[in-house]
């Protein structure tokens, strides 16, 4: 009686196993087939783009949260750099689906990736889910490459470490390039 009831336990074990197992293969070709889910950027944020090209700085009420459709505005510890004058403010898509849309910057680190939580979502097959960040530094912006697959490209040249952009030097990320500008 004991070995049937232990059969039968691990007969509903094993269907448990395949159910979870071919669910796992049903998500996995639905985000394959029709990517991930993605959230628009918020009117308000578009109508910032037509106006000042320098965005507003946060209230203290919304430093804490991030849109993740939209750009984060990080204040980081010891304020704004020297050169703040001198910084580009604007991240332009110069080639790619995107081709001519302009996005602020702000002061934050900016993500470039598949995933809808990115700040910058770009869709295409070589793009990786986190592929790299924008971060401003002392310096100006710098451009890191996150262990994507087929690689972040500043001025043509592959970025294997944290490198320095320049205003008007193409980045290439997939089939998307773009540049910094004031």
């Amino acid at each position: 009686m004991t070995s049937s009831l232990t059969l039968l336990v691990l007969r509903f074990a094993f269907l448990a196993v395949l159910w979870l197992f071919v669910f796992a293969i049903v998500f996995a070709l639905r985000s394959d087939l029709f990517g991930q889910r993605t959230r628009s950027i918020p009117t308000d944020a578009k109508n910032q783009q037509q106006g000042p090209s320098t965005p507003p700085l946060p209230t203290n009420a919304t430093a804490g949260r991030a849109d993740p459709g939209a750009f984060t505005e990080a204040i980081r510890p010891g304020g704004p750099p020297a050169s703040a004058t001198q910084v580009a403010t604007r991240l332009v898509v110069t080639d790619g689906a995107r081709e001519g849309m302009e996005m602020p910057l702000g002061r934050g680190p900016i993500t470039i990736g598949r995933a809808s939580d990115s700040n910058v979502v770009i869709r295409d097959d070589y793009t990786s889910t986190n592929h790299a960040r924008l971060d401003l530094r002392p310096e100006g912006w710098f451009i890191t490459d996150l262990d994507s697959t087929n690689g972040t490209f500043l001025d043509g040249q592959r970025v294997s470490a944290p490198m320095p952009v320049r205003e008007r030097t193409p980045i290439t990320i997939g089939t998307t390039t773009f540049e910094l500008r004031r």
